[in-house]
């Protein structure tokens, strides 16, 4: 385990598109904590190395899934797993999620500082009613209803949530902004229960080249998805309660040399005290 730095919590967020060699990567990521999306059952030789939560891998026919996930890969900081109920099945006061899999969450007591809530999510895709093409907006949305149980006050909350949303920020599908419009509401709800963007954004990270005719030329957008024809997208993105914002830091780790074995790279998030 990486050796705690008791000034700040490091955590990496990650969807390591259930691969193995990913699982392997996370001991030796400088980091404390990983928000995994798309994580599938750890290799037996990671067991005694990484602390997942202990929500697991199998689905009530006792098949396996990928799901997102939380990993502890320091001594420090103390982490409380937080267990998720079936919005079916919730009493007051629960951890409840509208989608199983889709949302892990976890309560983190720093060496200084406040306690915070973490929260690991990513996006389902679902086809439209009668429809065969997918969309995944539907899936954030029910998301965002379940991350708003977190925040039962205006002022005052401290939550980091962190994910692949497969949705593009600033910029949308058609000329006409029908998609823009859908995608941009993601990021306005975000905000509207306290928790804005925080990152990552240009210069915390490297920007595509040659610039996409379909970006817009202010964007700070940072390519944090790599299809394997070579098209790089920003999909993934970081929130942060606004009595965070100030003490958070969000970097794409997406320089070839540093992206790892997925098709999306690690986003890096500093908290300090």
């Amino acid at each position: 385990m990486k050796t705690p730095d008791v000034n700040m919590v490091k955590i990496i967020s990650w969807n390591i598109a259930r691969r193995h060699a990913a699982w392997r990567c996370l001991p030796d990521a400088d980091a404390d904590i990983a928000l995994l999306q798309e994580a599938g059952l750890p290799p037996d030789d990671m067991a005694a190395r990484i602390e997942v939560d202990p929500v697991p891998f199998l689905d009530e026919n006792g098949h396996r899934i990928s799901r997102s996930a939380i990993a502890k890969l320091s001594g420090l900081p103390v982490i409380e797993w937080l267990t998720p109920t079936p919005l079916n099945r919730h009493d007051a006061g629960d951890f409840v999620v509208s989608h199983p899999n889709s949302i892990s969450a976890a309560i983190v007591t720093p060496p200084k500082g406040e306690r915070f809530t973490i929260v690991s999510f990513a996006a389902e895709y679902e086809s439209p009613y009668r429809s065969s093409w997918n969309i995944t907006d539907a899936s954030l949305h029910r998301i965002i209803s379940d991350l708003s149980l977190f925040i039962g006050r205006q002022r005052g909350h401290r939550v980091i949530a962190a994910g692949d949303l497969s949705v593009y920020r600033g910029y949308g599908e058609d000329s006409a902004g029908y998609w823009k419009g859908r995608y941009d509401m993601v990021f306005d709800r975000m905000t509207a229960i306290g928790m804005p963007f925080v990152g990552p954004q240009h210069p915390n990270g490297r920007q595509t080249d040659p610039w996409p005719e379909w970006l817009p030329e202010d964007s700070g957008n940072v390519p944090t998805y790599r299809h394997s024809s070579g098209t790089e997208h920003q999909l993934d993105y970081v929130f942060a309660s606004e009595s965070m914002v100030d003490s958070v830091r969000v970097s794409a780790l997406n320089n070839l040399d540093d992206w790892g074995p997925s098709d999306h790279c690690r986003v890096e998030i500093l908290v300090e005290p």
